[in-house]
């Protein structure tokens, strides 16, 4: 049994899978409700399946890129649960969950997952196709990103960045999909299939989110 976490971007999304597929899940949209939201949709799909906390036997996480909020209560509460329960998490990346579900959705070419980083940035992944590995994330501008990927004939652009930034992405001739959050769904595919391939769950202390950038609280220290 497989407990997924989703808090990278604005969604608090829970999602709970067994060996084959997901069996049950929660999500809701309110940006900066992950602290107050998360505990209660975990209770909500437990209850939903008909299981508890100890029939679980390792957590997701999206471990990001995304907003530094978001990932700390994520990532903080299954290090939680991990540590209480004596199991392992797998982590997941933001960007990956983005990838599989534009390819799951029967998209065939090259993907850029991209995630709104706010202060006018996103972070950014490539795939070039559905059995390749999603590129390391990074951080750039839409404009310099869309000016990049216009040279890469039919990509497709996904997640909250693509949707933030839409018309820098439309006006470089570039596709915007309508994936913007990343799915606990797939969250815990992702996580199921490596688990089904030997892949072992790591230490909770050993998880660390992806941020990619400091807090937007410790910038604007800096800046004062």
């Amino acid at each position: 049994m497989l407990l997924g976490i989703e808090t990278a971007a604005g969604l608090v999304g829970v999602a709970l899978a067994d060996a084959d597929r997901p069996i049950a899940g929660a999500w809701l949209l309110g940006d900066r409700r992950h602290a107050e939201a998360l505990a209660p949709a975990i209770d909500h799909v437990l209850s939903q399946a008909g299981v508890t906390l100890g029939d679980v036997d390792a957590i997701a996480v999206d471990v990001g890129p995304g907003l530094f909020t978001g990932l700390r209560v994520g990532v903080a509460t299954a290090q939680g649960l991990a540590e209480g329960l004596g199991i392992g998490i797998v982590e997941v990346t933001s960007v990956e969950v983005l990838a599989r579900e534009a390819y799951g959705c029967g998209w065939k070419g090259p993907v850029a997952a991209v995630v709104d980083a706010r202060r006018g940035e996103v972070f950014v992944a490539r795939c070039a196709g559905e059995r390749t590995r999603v590129e390391p994330p990074s951080r750039c501008s839409p404009s310099a990103l869309a000016e990049e990927l216009a040279s890469v004939p039919g990509t497709l652009v996904v997640g909250t960045g693509a949707q933030r930034y839409a018309a820098v992405f439309a006006g470089a001739g570039l596709e915007v999909g309508s994936i913007a959050e990343p799915s606990p769904r797939v969250l815990v595919e992702i996580a199921a299939g490596r688990l089904g391939t030997g892949a072992a769950p790591v230490p909770p202390a050993a998880v660390r989110p992806v941020y990619l950038r400091e807090a937007d609280a410790r910038i604007n220290w800096v800046q004062r």
